[in-house]
């Protein structure tokens, strides 16, 4: 049976000549089992009828939010969906989804879409090359859209090169594979710290970092989209998730984050330690604002709980734990210290001094080091991208 049966596909058309294409992609998912709801822009219905679409989907073309007087809800579309999948996409669509302009119904349906979103690109060899191009397709990676590649041949203008709407055939195949790897992680629990911790100096001031906790996320979205429950104990960040999945449990300190992620733990079949957790706290926080009267003032520090550690030294026979290693200086000497200490699988080392690896940002570098001296390493990607690359690496493992 097909991994494609019943699943609800939302074909979103807009103006290209490579409409004719989206004709056959239609017709081999209906014969794959899938529902398909077809949208489209004015312009597309200038290539193809939405009489044509209608009769191979089976299912009224919806062209604008407002036909005549009757409202087509575009939320309502967006929640139907397992999947949205733009194709063909021009250089005009694309920049509007970049920029979030709504003023047609696949735009409108994108900006409230909750399901992946994927996009396969149509245009000229010329304007697909051209930088404009190139930062909206960064742009909407960045968002976690997926974007099918384009084909090389001849193109309508009659050059040839890049910018072809990728083959029916070969869209099926991507979605047939998307849809597989939803199941990659079915019935497994994974446990994911995230985030800075808070260490309270007084009700007012705090010992912390800069981490945001987008790799967390990042992490937890994608075991989350691959079939698995994820428990993600999060730091103080204003990160949140709609994921079907994912269960957010916030804390501010170490000592809550380990106390929360001990209770999770022995459920856990994966953990995955991504939390930038404060080294130290004040051994004694004051109840009160301390003011500032002295020239200087002295802070007596603790060392804070090695969440990592501390559950590392529980790790089951079945259990996977991999580390985060963050440094500035001998990397690899550090990284393989933690794995060997800490009782990791593997650890993911970046490097502070890799432009655009690290806090805050939406890119990251990374090498994946194992035991045994194995060592993955990976260009600058978007963090979406690094935590597919993280989490393939740890199927390996299973």
């Amino acid at each position: 049976m097909s991994v494609l049966k019943d699943k609800k596909i939302l074909l979103a058309v807009t103006g290209s000549i490579a409409v004719y294409k989206s004709l056959l992609l239609t017709r081999l998912l209906i014969k794959q089992g899938a529902q398909v709801q077809v949208l489209m822009t004015p312009t597309a219905t200038k290539f193809v009828s939405a009489l044509s679409f209608s009769t191979l989907s089976k299912n009224d073309v919806h062209t604008s939010v407002v036909d005549g007087d009757s409202w087509n809800n575009h939320v309502d579309m967006g929640l139907w969906a397992d999947v949205l999948l733009v194709a063909p996409c021009t250089a005009t669509s694309l920049a509007k989804m970049a920029q979030g302009i709504a003023d047609t119904i696949v735009t409108a349906v994108y900006l409230s879409a909750k399901c992946p979103v994927m996009i396969a690109p149509a245009m000229d060899r010329d304007m697909w090359l051209h930088p404009a191009t190139k930062s909206n397709l960064e742009t909407l990676r960045s968002y976690g859209n997926d974007i099918i590649p384009v084909g090389s041949g001849e193109l309508a203008s009659g050059l040839h090169g890049e910018g072809r709407m990728a083959e029916p055939e070969d869209i099926v195949s991507y979605l047939d594979k998307h849809f597989k790897k939803k199941a990659d992680l079915a019935n497994k629990t994974i446990l994911i710290t995230a985030g800075p911790t808070y260490e309270a100096i007084d009700p007012v001031r705090f010992i912390g970092n800069h981490s945001s906790g987008k790799m967390g996320m990042a992490l937890a979205e994608e075991c989350a989209e691959r079939g698995a429950t994820v428990e993600l104990v999060l730091g103080p960040s204003a990160l949140d998730s709609q994921t079907t999945g994912i269960h957010i449990h916030r804390v501010n300190s170490a000592a809550q984050m380990l106390e929360m992620a001990e209770s999770k733990y022995e459920h856990a079949d994966v953990a995955i330690f991504a939390a930038a957790v404060a080294d130290y706290r004040p051994k004694a926080a004051a109840s009160e604002k301390i003011k500032k009267n002295d020239a200087e003032m002295a802070l007596t520090l603790e060392k804070t709980e090695d969440i990592a550690k501390t559950l590392g030294q529980r790790k089951r026979g079945n259990q996977i734990n991999i580390g985060f290693a963050l440094e500035t200086s001998n990397e690899l000497e550090y990284a393989k210290g933690k794995l060997q200490k800490k009782n990791f699988d593997f650890i993911v080392l970046n490097s502070l001094r890799d432009k655009g690896a690290g806090f805050k940002h939406d890119t990251n570098k990374v090498k994946i080091v194992g035991i045994g001296d194995e060592i993955l390493e990976y260009a600058l990607k978007s963090k979406k991208e690094v935590a597919v690359d993280i989490i393939d690496n740890l199927l390996s493992l299973f």
